[in-house]
């Protein structure tokens, strides 16, 4: 089942199947290793619609903006 990376419940794992990115915010995705094909796993959220908390299939951790988690695609 596809979704979006916003609504991905605290401690679910899903693989990035793409995204309605811009060219520049596609650069940053894929330079900090969230990129199209990676496991993801949210660790948490921060309050009154913060970012997400992530944790990449190597140990990277990210913050990742609301505004991009939604444009995310996923899938478990």
């Amino acid at each position: 089942m596809r979704t979006n990376l916003a609504q991905v419940a605290n401690g679910r794992s899903v693989r990035i199947v793409g995204g309605k990115l811009d060219a520049e915010v596609t650069g940053w995705i894929e330079a900090v290793g969230l990129g199209e094909g990676v496991e993801v796993t949210v660790l948490r959220r921060a309050a009154f619609g913060g970012p997400l908390h992530v944790r990449t299939g190597s140990g990277g951790e990210f913050a990742v903006a609301k505004e991009v988690a939604l444009l995310l695609e996923v899938e478990e």
